[in-house]
């Protein structure tokens, strides 16, 4: 026994060799009839409806082990194209609370 854990490891806690993963995956998925995807195409998608969902992108990038966020932007970013649209109405919006404040408040 090691202080060394792995995500995928076999039932003695040694890790799995890569292909090991791969294989499996391959066999589970032709069994179900959904279409033939990567392993790691997983990944992209948990990342994409992490970002899509609107969990902050500093959240999905520690999720997705980046060292930066920068990188899970330039990644996913083409994920959420209404972000500047978001933004906007996020400012208008307070700049209308604020306004309708400053009238109640006269």
């Amino acid at each position: 026994m090691t202080d060394e854990s792995f995500v995928c490891a076999r039932e003695d806690g040694r890790p799995l060799q890569p292909q090991t993963l791969t294989h499996e995956w391959k066999r589970l998925v032709a069994k179900t009839g959904l279409p033939r995807i990567r392993f790691h195409d997983l990944r992209h998608t948990h990342a994409t409806a992490l970002l899509a969902s609107g969990v902050h992108p500093k959240i999905a990038s520690e999720r997705l082990g980046h060292s930066k966020v920068g990188m899970t932007l330039d990644l996913y970013s083409h994920v959420l194209p209404g972000m500047q649209e978001d933004a906007v109405a996020k400012v208008d919006a307070a700049m209308q609370a604020a306004r309708n404040k400053r009238e109640t408040n006269r």
